[in-house]
């Protein structure tokens, strides 16, 4: 048996053309040969795409060859081809440079239609998707698998599938708008003619580390989640959360990214908004005058997870000290006091708690008096802690309270923000180490495929493109 796989090209004048692509032939039904083939298919596919490419282009040089003006036809100057990167593989066309008609006036004599539509010789489909697969698996393995499944002739290279995607996120970069340090512009009477908002908004920040590609340790990610509690029209719809990365050191809007991301889910000004952090100095600063309507809390995880760790340092210091031929009960006060502290924060008293802190230092008397290396470390640690909530004691709420009503406390949420945008593509079993500026690129595509935002992007850059149903 034999088969033929035609092209008929009908032209706007009614003219019909035919073309063969393929011929395959099969003899006896075997598991084997059943249907088409990889080889097959990928063929076919590429004979299509050559032959859809040539008429396009054909049909659209025979329009741009006559002046729009007076309908005259343009004299050619020359040709060259141009490589374009499709999904269905790669195509050569021929690129031919017009003289400009007299009719008009203009700044340079001859131009070149293609060259001009062209700018990328990599079609919009190749690229996205380079950065859809690239964002969930190794830039090594995006190019194999291009290779695998799509017509590609020539071998696709792991930094070439890399340049692309950094690429695409240079141009998000770019339309990001500028960067401010207060983006609270209402009057007061200006959000209460606002309609009413959705739900509260509830903002998820922590930090990272990743393997700088120096071998000189690793550099900081701040990673966040958004997550809306209802919509106002329709409580019972289910919202999608969002995410955000960007690297600290390299970024150079982050306040800018994370207010764009708050937009995007529709956040208004007299919207109430929860941010949740660890209290890091610049996480701190990060969420500052984003809304008029946002409240900070201190993580509280990340308290009792310091709160432990004296717990534990505490049960290695002696049960009692010797100074000055007096004896002073040590481990068991110590061990009393924390717990007193961990109360007074969880009821939102830090005044009362960092007055217990206080109250240990002064049982384990000066740093100058201290010999037991246990001691030292243990001093070193409850001095950090001390310094951790004054610097926080503005974002130390009732957590008692605000657990009763079911309220936000702890930023668990953003911890899984942090596995699934970080940890599973550039951390987890990954031997790849990366550039501040590789990572912060990367992270910006990958927000978005988790985000299920790049297709939109794209469309906004190529109407054309994946036209929504």
């Amino acid at each position: 048996m034999k088969m033929k796989i035609q092209v008929v090209v009908i032209a706007d004048d009614g003219e019909e053309t035919t073309q063969e692509v393929a011929v395959m032939e099969r003899e006896a039904l075997e598991v084997a040969n059943l249907g088409l083939s990889i080889r097959e298919g990928k063929a076919i596919l590429k004979g299509i795409q050559e032959i859809m490419v040539g008429r396009q282009v054909a049909d659209s040089f025979r329009e741009a060859k006559s002046c729009p003006e007076c309908a005259r036809s343009r004299n050619v100057k020359g040709s060259h081809n141009i490589t374009l990167r499709t999904v269905y593989g790669t195509v050569q066309v021929k690129s031919q440079r017009l003289h400009h008609c007299d009719c008009t006036s203009h700044s340079a004599q001859t131009f070149s239609p293609l060259a001009e539509l062209f700018q990328e010789h990599v079609t919009p489909e190749l690229l996205f998707l380079e950065s859809k697969w690239s964002s969930m698996i190794s830039y090594g393995l995006t190019a194999k698998l291009i290779e695998e499944v799509l017509p590609i002739d020539e071998p696709v290279q792991a930094v070439t599938v890399r340049n692309h995607v950094l690429k695409v996120a240079e141009r998000m970069e770019r339309s990001l708008g500028e960067e401010q340090v207060c983006f609270i512009e209402s009057s007061q009477r200006e959000r209460e003619q606002l309609p009413t908002p959705d739900g509260p908004l509830s903002v998820g920040i922590d930090g990272c580390y990743i393997r700088a590609h120096d071998k000189k340790g690793c550099f900081e990610v701040i990673v966040g989640k958004s997550i809306p509690s209802f919509k106002r029209d329709n409580p019972s719809e289910a919202l999608p959360s969002k995410s955000f990365a960007f690297v600290q050191t390299y970024d150079e809007k982050p306040k800018r990214r994370l207010y764009e991301s708050l937009r995007s889910q529709g956040m208004q000004d007299n919207q109430q908004l929860t941010f949740l952090s660890d209290g890091a100095d610049n996480v701190r600063n990060l969420q500052l005058f984003l809304s008029p309507e946002a409240e900070h809390v201190l993580d509280w995880f990340h308290v009792t997870m310091r709160l432990t760790v004296l717990r534990q340092m505490a049960k290695g210091l002696p049960q009692e000290w010797e100074f000055e031929d007096e004896i002073y009960l040590i481990r068991q006060p110590i061990l009393k006091s924390l717990e007193s502290a961990k109360w007074f924060l969880w009821h939102g008293n830090a005044v009362q708690a960092l007055q217990e802190v206080e109250g240990i230092f002064d049982r384990i008397g000066d740093f100058d008096q201290i010999e037991s290396g246990k001691a030292k470390k243990f001093h070193s640690t409850l001095a950090d802690f001390r310094s951790y909530i004054e610097n926080n004691h503005r974002f130390i709420p009732n957590y008692g309270e605000r657990y009763r009503h079911q309220e936000r406390i702890s930023t668990g949420f953003t911890e899984s923000a942090v596995n699934q945008v970080v940890a599973k593509r550039m951390v987890k079993k990954q031997q790849m180490r990366w550039s501040p500026r590789g990572a912060h690129l990367f992270l910006q595509v990958r927000t978005r495929v988790l985000n299920e935002e790049l297709e939109d992007v794209f469309r906004d850059w190529y109407p054309g493109f994946r036209r929504a149903s």
